[in-house]
């Protein structure tokens, strides 16, 4: 065990730089379609989207540890166990809750006042769902976890991980679009349930094609 610790520790830069290269390139395209769709619709400017934002990013950084616990406890069995399809699963169902929380929140904000906690939960979800599709770096990081044999360890290397795909232009990105969207229904009150509408359609129907992909 300490011959591996002593091994891997210098590849601790190694696993944040290599999650830095997924969330600027791969992982920025793959989840700018939900996360900014979820973001236009609320319309609420660029504070709100960034506060969205960096709960997905959260719920990524914490998916990242679990999985690497996972893999430190498990070894190599988690790494076969995680498939694309409970990835698409995950991801299509997150992605309808959001669509229809999007859809029935005028009534719920009606009759029990607004929740910010609740409307931190649907990008919570998608972040930490976007996560669990495997792809190359991380069956690397999972590899890595296995090999230390330590939950613990596996935990702190999927949390550098998760730090460095955190490191998105969709931290820049989701603000344009937050205030963007609020800057219209500024101007064209009637427009701003007509976009919670289409918004939340368009992430019910990302999600049903997820659904389709992982069944």
């Amino acid at each position: 065990m300490s011959d591996a610790t002593t091994i891997l520790t210098p590849s601790l830069l190694s696993i944040w730089l290599m999650g830095i290269s997924v969330g600027v390139t791969s992982c920025a395209a793959t989840c700018l379609p939900f996360l900014g769709t979820w973001t236009f619709g609320r319309g609420r400017g660029g504070v709100s989207a960034l506060g969205d934002t960096a709960l997905f990013l959260t719920g990524k950084i914490l998916a990242y540890s679990a999985l690497g616990a996972a893999a430190g406890l498990l070894g190599d069995w988690i790494s076969g166990g995680l498939s694309g399809r409970a990835g698409h699963l995950a991801i299509g169902g997150s992605s309808i809750v959001a669509g229809l929380w999007l859809m029935v929140r005028k009534e719920r904000s009606r009759c029990c006042g607004p929740s910010k906690s609740r409307d931190a939960l649907p990008p919570f979800l998608l972040g930490f769902s976007m996560s669990l599709v495997p792809c190359a770096p991380l069956a690397s990081l999972l590899a890595l976890c296995a090999l230390g044999g330590n939950g613990a360890l596996g935990a702190g290397y999927g949390a550098l991980f998760g730090l460095g795909t955190a490191l998105t232009p969709l931290l820049m990105i989701m603000p344009l679009v937050g205030i963007m969207s609020h800057t219209m229904t500024l101007e064209r009150p009637w427009l701003g349930q007509w976009l919670r509408m289409g918004a939340g359609v368009t992430l019910c129907l990302l999600g049903v094609r997820r659904l389709m992909l992982g069944v």
